[in-house]
């Protein structure tokens, strides 16, 4: 299934933050959105990083005093890597499999930022395809044993 497929698919907004933002007020957004990671975006709404709750905890290992001062661009990490969304939802499993992150950007052909995709959206869209394969095989094997 191609990413835009998948995603046209959803209902949901993309939650996003600006690099002037405190770090707290992230990490709110994050709890509040029960999301792992967000994008980062300028004030033209261009992608320059994403936020993950492993930017925050690296941080709070490596700052502690600073914690509360810190902003999502001292942070974040940047440049971000993305995914075009006429790739396949492997290929962008693979892109998160080979950088070891579990939240991929997507983006339009032009650069604009489409979604966000996450490692366990992946992972339920194989199963999906898994259990269909599996109807259909079982449905030809009764056919067969049946004809």
């Amino acid at each position: 299934m191609k990413i835009r497929e998948f995603l046209d698919g959803q209902q949901s907004t993309v939650v996003a933050c600006r690099r002037a933002d405190t770090l707290q007020s992230a990490a709110m957004l994050l709890h509040s959105n029960h999301i792992g990671a967000m994008p980062v975006l300028d004030v033209n709404g261009k992608l320059v990083g994403i936020l993950s709750e492993r930017d925050i905890v690296s941080a709070l290992s490596q700052r502690p005093q600073q914690l509360m001062q810190l902003k999502v661009g001292d942070v974040m990490s940047s440049p971000p890597v993305t995914c075009n969304e006429n790739k396949d939802m492997c290929d962008a499993m693979r892109v998160m499999l080979s950088h070891k992150f579990r939240h991929l950007p997507i983006v339009s052909d032009s650069g604009e930022l489409r979604g966000m995709l996450s490692i366990r959206d992946c992972l339920a869209m194989q199963l999906r395809d898994k259990e269909l394969e599996a109807n259909v095989l079982r449905d030809s094997f009764i056919a067969a044993r049946y004809s």
